[in-house]
């Protein structure tokens, strides 16, 4: 195949969404016709239909939907390269790609992103942040498609530059009524006789929890498994099972009645998170934010200069 025609994938994308050739053309400005010209020769260059034709309009094929997904992630990349190097021309610092696990996302990263962008220095540089597993971004990170990394520090860098960010510790969560609720302090061998609500076995806990299983001779038997922090707090408000969960967290969500919180006193429970970005290559931007999340981490706070603009910050959540 050669490469792909912008416009066309364009074309393909708008009627797919519309659901009628008629309605993209009046959309894009362009003939009907013109529109089944395209999608048809490009449906000759692949040797496969991409859109099947009915009464209701137009639907795509399993070929079509995969070249659908494709198109709208190319064309989205496109898009955000031409607002990229356009906004150097109006004068915009940089753009900043931050990928970092749910745990530094739910805790308190966006507060800190936040807090760099308000910075009249850095009102004009542009950052998105997306959450990835810990294994997954630290590659996100290595090949270049995301300048920072956010996550817990104990895991393989391969090799990237890190600093230190901020602290965590890990509790459990129980519900009030529950025999364990009467604890303070407890080693985490003493919850293995309750079952647990766990997070996917991809994520760093889950595995770091497994293993402190092993340890102590004993396996974890779990209720539920959730995707996300907030919804093992709502399983543990309903009584059904335990969670470990970090402290700030619960904290950071406001509590949740009939939950409380049980110290752990395995060495483990006290986490610490890193910054990673690749050794060469970071551009001022990412090294202005890498710098200023550490000092912030730390109790630090950085310089400031007088220069005050509009800024803009997004996310994408793609997994815990």
């Amino acid at each position: 195949m050669r490469d792909p025609d912008l416009k066309t994938l364009r074309l393909l994308v708008a009627v797919c969404e519309l659901g009628n050739i008629k309605k993209a053309a009046l959309q894009e400005h362009i003939e009907p016709s013109a529109i089944s010209k395209r999608i048809a020769a490009l449906e000759a260059e692949l040797g496969t239909p991409l859109l099947t034709r009915g009464r209701r309009g137009v639907q795509p094929t399993p070929a079509g939907q995969a070249l659908l997904e494709h198109a709208r992630t190319l064309l989205f990349t496109v898009g955000q390269i031409a607002q990229d190097v356009a906004a150097f021309g109006s004068g915009t610092q940089g753009h900043v790609r931050l990928v970092a696990s749910a745990s530094a996302i739910a805790e308190s990263l966006l507060d800190d992103v936040a807090a760099f962008m308000r910075e009249p220095e850095n009102q004009r540089i542009k950052v998105d942040i997306e959450e990835h597993l810990s294994r997954d971004l630290v590659r996100i990170v290595e090949d270049g498609s995301a300048a920072l990394g956010v996550c817990w520090d104990s895991i393989d860098f391969h090799g990237l530059a890190t600093r230190p960010y901020r602290h965590d510790e890990l509790a459990l969560a129980v519900h009030a009524g529950h025999p364990l609720a009467r604890f303070g302090q407890l080693d985490f061998a003493a919850t293995l006789a309750y079952e647990h609500v766990g997070l996917p076995p991809a994520t760093a806990v889950h595995t770091m929890l497994q293993r402190a299983a092993a340890r102590a001779g004993a396996s974890l038997r779990y209720r539920v498994i959730v995707s996300n922090f907030d919804a093992a707090l709502r399983v543990v408000a309903a009584n059904l099972g335990v969670a470990v969960i970090p402290r700030q967290v619960v904290w950071t969500h406001g509590g949740l009645r009939d939950i409380k919180l049980v110290g752990l006193s395995d060495a483990w429970a006290q986490r610490r998170f890193a910054i990673c970005h690749r050794k060469n290559g970071l551009a001022p931007a990412g090294e202005r934010m890498a710098a200023y999340l550490a000092a912030r981490a730390a109790g630090r706070a950085p310089a400031s200069r007088s220069r005050a603009d509009s800024c803009s910050i997004s996310r994408r959540k793609n997994e815990i």
